[in-house]
């Protein structure tokens, strides 16, 4: 064997071995609880799942109100709490596609619909002009149940298109697997607290 051989051999192998290690974290990620039941196809992206941070709701709210809610754009993670803490879950979402898409800060649940209906905003059909009311259905963007915020035009949903799910894809919305919001929708309350960071 030559020498630029078994050079080419021992940089290979050593690459392999830095690599090896992040690869079987990867894989020993366990499906988290919230995901169990739902088909693989639909589950979080696997890259993504390792990046969740957990959060402390003490370090966003005073008290936990009726229910907590922290949306993380950073780690594409939606935590929530119940009202007395003993329930806590993470779910995987998308977040917005662009940093002027990303609203941050304090605000609440104060309607929730199965089965909404999307009308696109003025700067969603400036952006694209094709784009049209959509009553509910398989087509539409909110997917099978929406949590619509204090804030105008600001939602958590779901997504029938499941490859937005850890990713950064929506126009400012929080977007979860519908399955995840059908649970996450029974859990909060109108009320619920939310902080986005």
């Amino acid at each position: 064997m030559s020498t630029k051989s078994t050079r080419r051999l021992f940089l290979t192998s050593a690459s392999a071995a830095l690599v090896t290690p992040a690869i079987l974290r990867a894989q020993s990620i366990a499906t988290p609880i919230e995901e169990v039941g739902v088909p693989a196809a639909s589950r979080g992206v696997d890259r993504n799942a390792s990046s969740f941070q957990q959060q402390l709701w003490q370090d966003h709210f005073d008290t936990l109100g009726v229910a907590t809610v922290v949306a993380d754009t950073t780690s594409r993670a939606l935590h929530y709490w119940n009202a007395d803490g003993t329930d806590y879950r993470v779910f995987a979402t998308s977040v917005p596609r662009r940093e002027d898409l990303t609203k941050r800060g304090y605000t609440k649940i104060v309607r929730k619909r199965v089965g909404p209906d999307w009308t696109p905003t003025a700067s969603m059909i400036k952006e694209d002009p094709t784009l049209a009311y959509m009553p509910p259905g398989p087509g539409n963007p909110l997917g099978t149940h929406a949590m619509y915020l204090s804030w105008p035009a600001y939602l958590i949903h779901g997504t029938h298109d499941t490859r937005k799910i850890g990713r950064r894809s929506s126009s400012g919305c929080i977007g979860l697997y519908n399955e995840q919001i059908a649970v996450l929708f029974d859990l909060c309350p109108v009320g619920t607290q939310v902080r986005v960071i």
